[in-house]
């Protein structure tokens, strides 16, 4: 199964890093949030990753291309025109970079990736959020569902996409960011049908906006719910918290 991760956006509310580099490459620990995401999917058995990239794409390319150079010991043979990797790599990930364009939003990037993911089941994520979540059961839940989408519903910290939840899974309502309501909401780590790729538009299509509330309307959206931690890095002061539980050696979202 596939795992595609929205890895294309701005990110201006974390300006003080990413007018250098993109929000997915900022580092945690040492390491971007985008590795820290395909490590906690990689350790539910999923490995093979789509990167849909937009601002400062050529980074993210440049980080997978040269990842060996940069986090294994290499022997130079300049005179062979070769270069020896030192160590069993722990990461065999097939990772594809596509650029899904500058100003493109999130539908619309999902949508210019549907070559790549075939007739299949796949998984979408944001590039900037963790969480001590089982990915294999989220992938099972939605299966069990037959619904063509499933979000992984979180506790709202009042900021983020309300969801109405009616029975035990079903949501019959999506609506983004509304001021002062709380209960649960868009959490990301999603499970999806090729179906999806029907309610997107086109480049100018939100996900969080009009697929998702069609979606939520025509009964084809579940909700799989996660009581644990989860926290998406949208600001400097969520990268020092991250940063603050790597450090401890107690991340929450460390699975691997």
């Amino acid at each position: 199964m596939k795992v595609v991760i929205l890895a294309g956006g701005l990110g201006t509310r974390l300006s003080e890093a990413t007018e250098v580099i993109p929000k997915p490459l900022v580092e945690v620990g040492g390491r971007p949030i985008i590795w820290h995401i395909m490590k906690l999917y990689a350790a539910a058995g999923f490995d093979d990753f789509v990167i849909c990239c937009g601002y400062k794409s050529h980074l993210i390319k440049t980080y997978f291309v040269n990842y060996f150079t940069e986090n294994y010991d290499i022997t130079v043979h300049l005179g062979e025109n070769r270069v020896d990797f030192h160590g069993d790599p722990s990461e065999r990930w097939t990772v594809t970079l596509v650029n899904t364009g500058l100003h493109t939003m999130t539908g619309g990037r999902i949508k210019r990736i549907a070559p790549y993911v075939g007739n299949e089941t796949f998984c979408v994520t944001y590039g900037d959020g963790v969480a001590d979540l089982d990915i294999a059961d989220v992938v099972r839940f939605h299966r069990s569902g037959k619904r063509l989408a499933t979000v992984t519903a979180v506790p709202s910290p009042g900021r983020f996409g309300v969801l109405d939840i009616v029975s035990t899974d079903a949501v019959a309502r999506f609506h983004e960011k509304p001021d002062g309501e709380v209960g649960w909401i868009n959490g990301g780590f999603f499970v999806v049908e090729p179906g999806i790729f029907d309610y997107i538009e086109a480049d100018e299509t939100s996900w969080e906006r009009e697929p998702l509330e069609r979606l939520a309307r025509d009964g084809q959206l579940g909700a799989y719910h996660h009581r644990g931690f989860w926290k998406p890095m949208d600001t400097l002061r969520d990268q020092r918290e991250l940063e603050a539980l790597w450090n401890s050696g107690k991340a929450p979202w460390k699975r691997w």
